[in-house]
């Protein structure tokens, strides 16, 4: 069964950080790329980070450009979101989506990043 599963959130002081984790399986996936988006409650989900499996190559959103970095390690089908300088805003469930290059996007349940004032 193909699924993606999410780790590493908590609660953190603002000015923080916290790493994330994204495990896709099973290894034999076929993945193009993986990102990560989040969302608060009666909002929209919002993209995060990506990062191409191939290439490495990486975009952001603009509201966590130098502060977000997004990598990956291909052996593990694992991907990682390293998050400093946090602030409440950032207060969401984070999502790591997987995209093989053969099928439909495959979506995480979520991991809770709250980031206290």
């Amino acid at each position: 069964q193909e699924q993606v599963v999410e780790s590493g959130g908590g609660l953190v002081e603002a000015g923080g950080s916290l790493r994330l984790s994204c495990v896709a399986s099973p290894r034999s996936l076929s993945i193009a790329d993986m990102a990560w988006s989040r969302q608060a409650p009666g909002k929209e989900r919002e993209f995060v980070a990506r990062i191409n499996w191939i290439s490495g190559g990486t975009n952001y959103a603009d509201d966590v450009k130098g502060r977000f970095t997004i990598y990956k390690d291909n052996n593990k089908n694992t991907v990682f979101l390293d998050m400093q300088s946090l602030n409440p805003e950032d207060t969401d469930i984070y999502y790591c989506n997987a995209k093989p290059i053969f099928d439909r996007e495959i979506w995480g349940q979520g991991t809770q990043v709250t980031v206290s004032s």
